[in-house]
């Protein structure tokens, strides 16, 4: 069995990997800053999920503090258990609009981070990395699908430039110190307890308690959503050993803004109250991955469709409902 640090362990892809790695026997050492980027709420649910199953050990430090990686490491080797099979790095400040408002921010958690836990391998000797990624790195010139092999040199928001520049990055130690590193590019992920700032959150939220349905643009957006334990099965299958690669993981079925509000309305078994706003600069208006290289390398394939997913989404809402319906999703 594997031993395994996942940073972000708290947010809503790593708390996923972690269960995931857990129910497979395996050693998880994770790391979060529960930081306010949104309702730390959220992150308490999911870790709470995971705390007292055996061979689970949470520390709650920020991978920009390379001090507090270095008392991570101290404190492993003290109990003899310092060798990690693998870093997993799903710690991240995500969201396209944000960023316009805070690049900096960014470019420390997403860039900065990243390269403190590459130099933490480096010295360390762990010999795996899983980066991840995002869509957003391709821009408004990629064609559909996007493939890994396009030009991703303008990205179009500092989120997706930090994670364009993370990537390279984890190129650069490949090359020069023989690391081996899967880079994920991940497609609108959704699920229960997901991100409040992504469109299915709010869309369950908003239509579920009444409120305005915010619209930016004329609602003919489309995007390739990918359920949260999709992600989390794919990204495990990623420490195989692959040398540098970079892999779209993506629902492949890219859904319409109008189809999404649709679906969750009957879920809910209430219409939504649609206000239109201008598009945002930074959105780009379709997503859609091509997962060949997925299923080449990885033999993965996204096996839950976008109504089962909404099905699962709203009945974890409906469950919690009593305190996330004053989540915070603006």
């Amino acid at each position: 069995m594997g031993r395994y640090l996942v940073t972000g362990a708290a947010g809503f892809i790593g708390a996923k990997v972690a269960e995931l790695l857990l129910a497979g026997g395996h050693a998880v050492v994770g790391a979060d800053n529960l930081n306010d980027a949104y309702d730390v709420r959220l992150k308490e649910w999911r870790l709470a999920q995971l705390e007292g199953k055996p061979g689970f050990e949470f520390y709650r430090l920020d991978i920009v503090n390379q001090k507090e990686l270095r008392e991570l490491w101290e404190s492993q080797a003290a109990n003899r258990e310092s060798s990690f099979d693998a870093v997993i790095n799903l710690a991240a400040r995500a969201g396209v609009r944000y960023s316009v408002e805070n690049p900096w921010i960014y470019v420390e958690t997403n860039t900065v981070g990243t390269l403190n836990l590459l130099e933490f391998c480096r010295q360390q000797g762990v010999p795996k990395f899983v980066l991840a990624s995002s869509s957003s790195v391709y821009g408004r010139e990629s064609r559909l699908p996007y493939r890994e092999d396009q030009n991703t040199d303008q990205p179009v928001s500092p989120y997706a430039a930090s994670k364009k520049a993370a990537e390279t990055l984890c190129y650069t130690y490949h090359y020069l110190y023989g690391l081996d590193v899967t880079v994920f590019r991940y497609f609108t992920v959704y699920g229960p307890a997901g991100r409040p700032d992504m469109l299915p959150f709010r869309l369950v939220q908003w239509i579920s308690e009444g409120r305005p349905v915010t619209i930016y643009g004329d609602g003919a957006q489309s995007r390739d959503f990918t359920f949260v334990d999709d992600i989390a099965r794919g990204t495990i299958a990623g420490l195989t050993p692959l040398g540098y690669e970079i892999i779209n993981l993506g629902g492949d079925h890219p859904a319409g803004l109008r189809d999404v509000i649709a679906q969750v309305e009957t879920l809910v078994g209430r219409p939504a109250r649609l206000e239109y706003h201008p598009a945002h600069p930074a959105d780009v208006p379709a997503t859609w991955a091509d997962i060949g290289k997925a299923g080449r390398l990885l033999d993965w394939r996204p096996q839950t469709f976008l109504a089962e997913g909404l099905a699962a989404l709203v009945h974890w809402y409906q469950e919690n409902r009593a305190w996330a319906k004053d989540v915070a999703t603006v």
